[in-house]
Parts: C-alpha cells; structure tokens; sequence
C-alpha cells in the first residue's frame, strides 16, 4: 500500500528590511546615548559631592559611651557637636534637656537646642528655631557601647545622625522665616523688596 505524502514549499519572500533595520540602529544609538549621559551625570554629580565634602567635611566629636552617660553630660555633647556647625555670629543658642521616656528596651533623653537671632531692634528675638536631639540609651547593652543620637530640625521629618549630614544655616532661616509668615502674614508680601530681610537681620 503506497501513502502518499503532500508537501507544500513556501517560497521566502525577500523583504528589503532596510528601513526596519535602520530604525533599530537609531534606536540602539540613541539608548546609549542616554545610557552614557546618566552615567556622566551621575559621574560629575559623584565628582561635586567628593569635592564639597573636602572644601567641607562633616565633622563629628567623640560621643560618650552608655556607662559615662548622665543627662547633663548628654546636654554638654550635645553643645559640644552643634559648636563644629558652620553658621554666622549673630546665631546664638542653648540647649535644654526636655524629658526622658522609658520605653522596653531603651531610654531617649530628649533635648532641644533652641536658636535665634537677637538684633539691636529686638534684643531678645521672639522667634526661634528648634533642633530637637534624641539620645538613645539601650538598657541590654555593655557599659563600653557608645551612646546612639539623632536629631531632627523643628517642622521637619528628615532623622540626621551625627558625622553624616553637613549642617546648613539655611534649615534654622527656613523655619524662622516660615514662623515670621505665621504671625504676620502681611510680611510675606514685602519679602520680594528686601524689608523682610531686615527685620530678620539677615
């Protein structure tokens, strides 16, 4: 018994694929292109940072451990590390010891360190701008440990550790400026001229 097989050929239509080719290498061409510019902007911006944080390092002091820890020596490192800020004469501030909280694990001694900028026109400045630290004190861990802090600016959710963050004045203007809007609007509008500035002393 004979089977019979049917086979088809297809005939390969040559397609002039020219354009579609071309218009892959552009597209090729053109994601390196963007590859390479985020990797050199990426460079430079690298670059810039290294050379800021040579011109201005971020300086830290020694902080004690969690056996020579006492809220007043707690109060005196806190002082100790916002003196290694860069910031003009006319600031001046203090530090005040809030509270401590007991949680399970840990105590946190709270501290504000409270800045302002008394002018010949208002000696004692009615507005100030609030640094609020947080020293944790782990109740687990060894005399020799040292202590953990943080802090955070007054209006601002973003934690800083010490030796990481440059301080910036501009934070402690910011929220002076803002509180100055609060109790007088009106000030806002003759910010543009220069008279908000001077009631500042900036």
């Amino acid at each position: 018994m004979e089977v019979k097989k049917s086979v088809r050929f297809r005939e390969d239509v040559n397609v002039d694929k020219g354009s579609t080719s071309q218009m892959t290498d552009t597209k090729d061409t053109s994601d390196i292109n963007e590859l390479a510019l985020a990797l050199a902007k990426h460079a430079i911006d690298a670059a810039v940072k290294s050379v800021e944080e040579a011109e201005h390092p971020v300086k830290n002091i020694n902080w004690i451990t969690h056996g020579e820890f006492t809220a007043e020596r707690g109060c005196k490192q806190i002082e100790e590390f916002v003196s290694k800020w860069e910031y003009q004469g006319r600031w001046v501030h203090y530090t005040e010891f809030l509270r401590r909280e007991d949680v399970i694990h840990s105590f946190y001694y709270i501290y504000c360190v409270h800045w302002s900028i008394p002018t010949a026109r208002i000696p004692i400045a009615q507005i100030s701008a609030g640094v609020y630290f947080t020293i944790k004190i782990n109740k687990n861990k060894p005399p020799d440990a040292p202590i953990d802090v943080s802090y955070v600016f007054e209006s601002q959710r973003l934690v800083h550790r010490p030796g990481m963050t440059r301080f910036r004045e501009k934070w402690l203007r910011d929220i002076i400026e803002a509180k100055h809007i609060l109790i007088d609007p009106n000030i806002f509008q003759f910010n543009s001229i220069g008279i908000f500035q001077n009631i500042l002393g900036f």
